[in-house]
């Protein structure tokens, strides 16, 4: 059964509130393939402290980036995060909500405040994303003309329903098919699987409806490909809506049940052994494989993990930035390039190649950029990065562009395909422990 919180007068947040708040904050930014910099941990210790206000804060942040200091400088993803992740905190302190089209308006304007300039504006473009969680196959949202009546309709229906708190089962439903069709909706152009995440915790809050604080700072990209999955449906190939995975979600939000929440399970191909989706029997939680004291561990070189030696760095694929003005994958808009990529030669590459093993084990169930990439593996020089390792993989279809259509993407990213996923899966354990050792021991 769900709990009530105890709606009393409240007061000024104090140091664990602001913990909490932040924490959650900066894991949410994982929902869109972000991560914060050290520089805003500092400056939310100072907040949580009571040293600066949020304001402060905010002010201070802005500040740093205009003076690109060296810590993240060139980094706009960084940028984004930091800047996003302030915003939610303050948001989340506050306790104002309107559940309504211009309410959401609003809430959207003031999580992006300084970010997007589009900014709390209803999406007026399409809007189709090729998924990882789908193998590659693209999913498409409302259509935008379809967006302000969706939304309201979709609001209007939560405003007359009535929480039954002693039937969870029944509550956790609608709360997906709410969440969900939201989603669904995108009724914004840019960050709507964050918006989705803060306007999830503050409608719990005001229903007065406790939740499990670890479960989105912990698993918000699996949250993410939860809600992909309620929303994918191809009968060719036998793929209907699922929302089971994001009932799972929210069983562990609200009821602290301990469903092992690895975006493996949620994939439509998944490997055998991550068929069947299990609960755990401790109280941590796998989402994303971090530490739960510490969200800004977030790739496998940073995981803490006391398990045997091939499962200690699982890695956590993060999701792609969604950019729709960025030139969207749509299947009209697919270039030669993309063709070239997706019509990869059917050679099988050996895994007798050490440089596809590290490559392999390095990208894992990441999107990762060619910075990113060589940072894992330990590499500085950029050309013979290309020649020896991602070009191959690449041309052989075992790694593909999170944008095929524009190579040059300044957010481009890369990512294993379900042929580069196999082979990663037909590594030898032992052999996969020992990379794996190898590349946590050259990163300590």
């Amino acid at each position: 059964m769900a709990r009530i919180l105890d709606k009393k007068q409240t007061k000024e947040p104090g140091r664990s509130e602001k913990e909490a708040a932040w924490q959650t904050a900066i894991g949410i930014q994982a929902a869109d393939g972000l991560r914060a910099s050290e520089y805003i941990w500092q400056l939310s210790q100072k907040n949580i402290n009571g040293k600066i206000s949020i304001g402060e804060l905010k002010e201070q942040l802005n500040n740093y980036y205009l003076e690109r200091n060296i810590h993240d400088a060139g980094d706009p993803e960084k940028e984004e995060a930091d800047k996003v992740a302030a915003n939610i905190t303050g948001i989340l302190l506050s306790e104002t909500f309107d559940l309504s089209a211009v309410g959401l308006a609003s809430l959207h304007k003031e999580i992006y405040n300084g970010v997007y300039e589009n900014a709390g504006t209803p999406r007026e473009i399409e809007v189709s994303k090729k998924e990882w969680v789908l193998g590659g196959d693209i999913l498409s949202f409302a259509s935008p003309e379809k967006v302000i009546y969706s939304l309201e309709q979709c609001l209007e229906k939560e405003r007359q329903y009535r929480y039954d708190p002693s039937d969870s089962d029944e509550m956790i439903a609608h709360l997906v098919a709410f969440i969900s069709k939201i989603w669904q909706i995108c009724p914004f152009g840019e960050g709507n699987t964050r918006f989705t995440a803060v306007l999830t915790l503050l409608h719990l809050r005001k229903l007065g409806i406790c939740y499990k604080i670890d479960t989105f700072k912990n698993d918000s990209w699996y949250f993410h490909n939860a809600l992909v999955r309620a929303n994918y449906r191809n009968i060719a190939k036998n793929i209907d809506y699922e929302p089971v995975y994001l009932e799972r979600f929210f069983r562990n939000l609200l009821l602290s049940e301990q469903w092992d929440l690895r975006n493996r399970y949620v994939h439509v191909r998944p490997a055998a052994e991550w068929s069947t989706q299990s609960k755990l029997n401790d109280n941590t939680s796998a989402g994303q494989e971090e530490d739960k004291n510490d969200t800004r561990k977030v790739k496998g070189k940073d995981r803490k993990k006391e398990s045997k030696a091939e499962d200690i760095a699982e890695i956590t694929r993060q999701e792609p930035v969604n950019y729709p003005d960025s030139q969207p994958i749509t299947v009209e808009n697919r270039t030669k390039t993309d063709k070239k990529i997706i019509k990869a030669r059917p050679k099988e590459k050996s895994l007798e190649n050490t440089n596809l093993l590290f490559l392999l084990v390095a990208i894992g169930e990441e999107f990762l950029s060619v910075k990113e990439i060589m940072e894992h593996l330990h590499l500085k020089g950029r050309d013979n990065f290309l020649k020896l390792y991602l070009n191959p993989a690449v041309v052989d279809g075992i790694v593909s562009l999170l944008y095929p259509q524009s190579p040059r993407h300044p957010r481009q990213k890369y990512l294993l395909t379900q042929k580069g996923l196999d082979l990663l899966n037909t590594i030898k354990p032992e052999m996969r422990a020992r990379i794996e050792r190898h590349l946590a021991k050259e990163n300590a």
